[in-house]
């Protein structure tokens, strides 16, 4: 069946779906895991949300101008809005372009979505700080929580399944765990480059907002307890966003719960040694990435730590 789809395609179609997987699959250092679990058409649909999101990352990552950078991310939002219109042309050389607008028409995807990451990089390129978890959240909700959002729009939920309402929250919730979970493992990486995610009244609380995130922290502060403060946040977020496993099916649960499994698994390194941060990257090695993908098609790393991390309304603030 799979093989029937494929052949189906226009050969311009297919091609442009092979240039998103292979993006995907070189440059997608977690995400790859989880979506070699789905069937292929949703496969697909998900490695051409990766590929465009790579390229707006990539923008907001690069070493052009801010100016360039920002007319290029404008530039990205109206071949966008082509998309999104129906109104690409059907000559587009465009791969990622060509293999958006074609899983758009395939899955119910909402491609706002697409325009809240804009959003959320343009934030970035303007050097924006953020005084409180409030703040943050809204940058998380558009790199992260709108990529929730529009995965679901992949993976689908049956309307009849009791709590369907509630799986776009959970999946903005859930990608508010992932982000949070990048933010504390790229601290040192970003505090180099000139960026603080961290909220402000947190680094205060903790002593550390004195000095860059890149450095050794001052005397008397608390980096351990600021990382484990946050980490308890994250946790909070996983365990209300995991809710979100039970409104899918199999195979795109498996694959929620992969990527789920991974990050927690890294929250859980980063816990248990906060300083790990300000020496490197913190990581897991591929096999374990791989064991935990394989086990994300029983749910049972996520679902166990969705209980073990279940911490009551407001804990993680």
């Amino acid at each position: 069946m799979a093989r029937t789809a494929r052949a189906a395609q226009p050969p311009q179609v297919f091609a442009a779906y092979r240039y998103c997987e292979a993006v995907t699959a070189h440059q997608a250092r977690n995400f790859a895991y989880g979506i070699r679990l789905l069937p292929p058409d949703r496969r697909q649909a998900m490695s051409a949300l990766y590929a465009f999101s790579r390229r707006v990352d990539d923008i907001g990552d690069g070493t052009l101008d801010p100016a360039v950078k920002k007319d290029r991310l404008e530039e990205t939002r109206r071949l966008l809005g082509l998309v999104k219109d129906g109104k690409l042309p059907e000559d587009a050389t465009d791969p990622v372009a060509v293999a958006l607008a074609d899983a758009a028409r395939r899955f119910p995807i909402p491609l706002n979505g697409l325009d809240e990451l804009i959003d959320g990089v343009l934030m970035d390129v303007t050097g924006r700080t953020y005084e409180t978890w409030e703040e943050l959240r809204e940058y998380c909700r558009c790199v992260a929580g709108a990529i929730g959002r529009l995965s679901l729009g992949v993976f689908g939920t049956a309307p009849s399944t009791p709590g369907a309402e509630h799986a776009p929250h959970y999946a903005d919730t859930l990608g508010l765990a992932l982000q949070l979970t990048n933010i504390l493992r790229d601290v040192r990486e970003d505090a180099a480059e000139g960026r603080t995610y961290l909220p402000r009244e947190d680094l205060e609380a903790f002593g550390c907002a004195t000095a860059p995130l890149d450095q050794a922290p001052p005397p008397g502060a608390d980096f351990a307890g600021l990382v484990r403060f946050e980490v308890r946040r994250a946790r909070g977020l996983f365990a209300e966003g995991l809710r979100l496993l039970p409104l899918l099916d199999r195979r795109s649960a498996a694959c929620v719960s992969a990527m789920a499994g991974i990050y927690h698994r890294l929250l859980t390194r980063i816990a248990r040694d906060p300083h790990a941060v300000l020496r490197g990257r913190v990581s897991l090695p591929a096999r374990e990435k791989a064991y935990v993908a394989v086990r994300g098609l029983a749910g049972l790393d996520t679902r166990r730590a969705a209980r073990a991390d279940h911490t009551g309304p407001g804990k993680a603030r």
